[in-house]
């Protein structure tokens, strides 16, 4: 598995320790997290890692995790917001930072306000990205929510949390649903214990900072997406209307809170890099593109076995198809970009490379009790630090959806490449597949 390795570091908070990383060169800039988050796996999880690669391009960033969640001390309760304030500090502090730019994601958002408004000297510029200023229904601010409704859903948290139901719901766009339950079950499990997900959801509903808005005296950036389904777009008018140096409000096509697709990464990083640095990095000169073969691979019904195995058989299982999909990749010389959560994502040079090992992997995978599905497309992808982007890694996990088990589907392009390797194609017709402008012709392989 390739995961990006950096140092973790520890400020101290009080007699409470706050774990931080930093990355990337360039004008300081914090990141302040949602309600949850852990800094170690950041790196792979496919809906915060391209964003914060981006974002390191272009400044030196530093990242961490609140009291009470992630790597920073679980021994204390999540804390108030002059608590966490004090936090940032003991981050900046600790990284170095006399002055930054101050970034609040989500629930970030509040806090970040209002540390700009309480510290001044110590905000360069301040950047909210889908946040609030209130959650709760008022009289005065009839955007917000029930408490009931509120109430209720804490509880659901409670009952729900590390089934990767609850996560599932802050981020749209997963490729598949069982490789989704995975990654986000895993991740609730790190991050936070259920109780304290849940009393973060209780805490947050009664966070009111407004008073605070016209305080914020550094140059403000607000971005939020259109169709936000957590958040509705209202709370970031609001924030943008009311911030007294608001130099931007950035209101996204989109419907999306976090984004599985890289695409939509950018479209929240773009904005935010031209309020930092006056202007926007071509991606296009950035970016290599090249012509490749992409194998996309998952385990059917992951998430089942999962719960029916437990979590130590399940790894044990999971650690053998790692090594397996390893060896076949190496073995038919192709470059394995990431695990998936529970799949693979792969690269070749030629195409019935690509169809060989994904049929040799489907046989190994068999033996050891597993069922995999596989999908395989040759187009046009970018380059992207060692990860790979483009239509044709999308056209990929799309068809890789539509195989059955134990099945290699290939789209015609694949198909006309390989024309007298011996390879054998079942016409499987034209499918629409989401996200995808036009229908594509789709083969099954046998061997």
């Amino acid at each position: 598995m390739f995961v990006r390795t950096v140092d973790i570091e520890y400020a101290q908070s009080g007699s409470t320790t706050i774990a931080f990383q930093v990355t990337g060169e360039g004008p300081p800039l914090v990141w302040v997290p949602g309600f949850i988050s852990h800094v170690d796996m950041n790196w792979e999880s496919p809906f915060y890692r391209h964003g914060l690669e981006r974002v390191s391009r272009f400044a030196r960033v530093a990242t961490f995790d609140k009291r009470g969640t992630g790597l920073s001390d679980r021994s204390v309760d999540f804390g108030s917001l002059e608590e966490r304030m004090d936090d940032i500090r003991a981050v900046m502090d600790a990284a170095g930072f006399a002055r930054c730019v101050l970034c609040g994601f989500s629930e970030g958002g509040p806090l970040s306000i209002l540390f700009a408004a309480t510290y001044p000297e110590r905000v360069e510029k301040l950047v909210v990205y889908g946040s609030y200023a209130r959650l709760a229904w008022a009289p005065d601010y009839p955007i917000g929510r029930p408490d009931e409704a509120a109430a209720a859903y804490a509880s659901r948290v409670q009952e729900q949390w590390g089934t990767g139901n609850v996560l599932r719901h802050f981020a749209q766009h997963a490729p598949d649903p069982d490789s989704e339950l995975r990654v986000m079950s895993r991740l609730e499990r790190y991050t936070a214990t259920p109780e304290m997900a849940a009393r973060i959801m209780r805490h947050n509903q009664l966070i009111d900072v407004r008073e605070a808005l016209p305080l914020v005296s550094a140059p403000s950036l607000v971005i939020h997406a259109a169709q936000d389904p957590v958040l509705s777009v209202a709370h970031g008018r609001y924030l943008a209307e009311r911030l007294p140096n608001c130099q931007r409000y950035v209101e996204l096509e989109g419907d999306f809170h976090v984004s599985w697709r890289d695409e939509h990464h950018d479209l929240i990083v773009d904005p935010i890099e031209e309020f930092v640095t006056g202007q926007v990095t071509s991606r296009d000169d950035s970016t290599e593109r090249f012509l490749t073969t992409i194998l996309f691979t998952d385990i059917v019904d992951s998430t089942a076995r999962a719960q029916a195995l437990g979590d130590a058989a399940w790894r044990s299982l999971l650690d053998a198809h790692d090594r397996a999909a390893t060896e076949e990749v190496a073995r038919f010389r192709g470059r394995l970009v990431k695990f998936t959560g529970d799949g693979i994502l792969v690269c070749f040079d030629g195409p019935a490379r690509a169809v060989r090992c994904a049929q040799s992997l489907v046989a190994r995978t068999r033996a050891l009790g597993l069922e995999i599905r596989a999908g395989v497309h040759t187009g046009e992808c970018e380059a992207r630090g060692e990860d790979l982007a483009g239509i044709a890694v999308h056209v990929a996990a799309r068809i890789m959806l539509f195989a059955q088990p134990d099945e290699v589907i290939a789209t015609r392009t694949v198909k006309d490449l390989v024309d007298g390797s011996g390879l054998v194609f079942q016409d499987r017709g034209l499918q629409s597949f989401k996200g995808v402008l036009n229908e594509i012709q789709v083969f099954a392989t046998t061997a």
